[in-house]
């Protein structure tokens, strides 16, 4: 299987992920309404999204930009591998 080269897919498949995180988001704080679940919801996906950045722009960007991460279980791999140096 290849990479997505395709500009308009690319901008479907964020389209995509977009739709699951609201509809999925809407229907947890629909059967529960709560204030404090709809907090943590937030905060859940806040923070995901602020650690996804961290382990794929700021590492390569600030720590080590000669190190290309290719998903998560590689960026675990990068942090087990500095440990052993």
């Amino acid at each position: 299987m290849t990479d997505l080269q395709s500009k308009k897919l690319i901008y479907l498949k964020g389209f995509l992920f977009l739709i699951i995180l609201l509809s999925c988001s809407g229907l947890i704080v629909y059967e529960t309404r709560s204030w404090k679940i709809t907090l943590l919801l937030a905060l859940a996906i806040w923070a995901s999204a602020r650690v996804y950045y961290f382990m794929f722009y700021v590492i390569q960007r600030y720590v080590d930009p000669g190190y290309k991460f290719a998903g998560i279980y590689s960026f675990v791999m990068y942090l087990f591998s500095r440990g052993k140096k």
